[in-house]
């Protein structure tokens, strides 16, 4: 093993015991891998989506194939990430489209609990997400939808609003049953959702080395008009092995800093005999609405 595995390895497992309460070594904090996880290893309660996509944004050929669009460092970061939080998330389609198990397989860690998101009932009793294996599984449906039929199964019934479930209703009934520290994996219609309800705390985004030209993009927000109402989350980076970079976003400090830049904006262009088109109260408060 190269001398830079070891590096990583124990890396990890310092990230590993930082999660239990373990101070991380001074040798080793400022090793990339702990640089990346340890807000959210150390985090008590966190909400984390992630994406992992091209170049140009896309996760996902027109015909839907996507295995692999990252390299094995991207992987293996997904990997870490299922180890150091309660539960993982996923929409029905990712399940209907990939039957995933969302185990820890890559790295060394126990695997979380296992939540699909499946309002009406459509994920088959047999998907390999209900398996059992000793992890928690729990489906969450609309009220009135079945319960699950799947021994050891837990089904969580919430309102639904146009057919959806809100995402903070997800994360509030998630924290209830014990899971405090979620990853929300995706795909990315369910990521895309989560975010625009303001509910992830981070967004790690995995961008592989190449150009797709078409197919299925990552995020879908609403649209924007001007730069000045984009989300400009506080952001790292981190090359990961293979050729995919990390992009770290801290989506809590993104608010205050935007709200910060828009009043300054504002300021400006009133001192300059008013250039903006919108009043203040709607351009800093839009945001919110994604």
């Amino acid at each position: 093993m190269a001398a830079t595995d070891l590096d990583a390895e124990a890396a990890w497992e310092a990230v590993r015991a930082a999660r239990h309460g373990a101070t991380v070594p001074a040798a080793l904090s400022r090793h990339p891998l702990c640089e990346a996880l340890l807000p959210v290893a150390t985090a008590r309660s966190i909400v984390v989506a992630q994406l992992g996509q091209s170049l140009d944004g896309r996760i996902a050929t027109v015909t839907g194939a996507s295995h692999f669009i990252n390299g094995p460092g991207g992987v293996e970061h997904l990997h870490r990430l299922r180890a150091l939080l309660d539960a993982v998330l996923v929409g029905v389609g990712t399940v209907l489209a990939d039957d995933c198990r969302l185990t820890v397989r890559r790295v060394e860690g126990a695997s979380p609990a296992r939540v699909v998101l499946d309002p009406a009932g459509r994920v088959p009793d047999d998907a390999s997400i209900f398996a059992d294996d000793g992890a928690r599984r729990l489906v969450i449906r609309a009220e009135g939808a079945r319960r699950s039929q799947v021994q050891g199964v837990e089904t969580v019934h919430l309102p639904v609003t146009a057919g959806q479930i809100a995402p903070g209703d997800v994360v509030a009934a998630l924290a209830r049953r014990g899971f405090r520290r979620v990853l929300i994996e995706g795909g990315a219609d369910t990521v895309s959702r989560f975010v625009s309800a303001d509910a992830v705390d981070r967004l790690h985004v995995m961008v592989a080395p190449l150009i797709v030209g078409s197919g299925r993009p990552g995020l879908a927000l609403a649209p924007v008009a001007e730069l000045v109402h984009a989300r400009r989350p506080v952001t790292r980076s981190f090359p990961l092995p293979g050729g995919d970079v990390l992009f770290d976003c801290d989506m809590r400090r993104e608010a205050e800093t935007l709200r910060h830049d828009q009043e300054s904006a504002h300021e400006r262009a009133n001192a300059r005999g008013g250039l903006f088109r919108r009043p203040l109260g709607r351009c800093t408060g839009s945001w919110r609405r994604w």
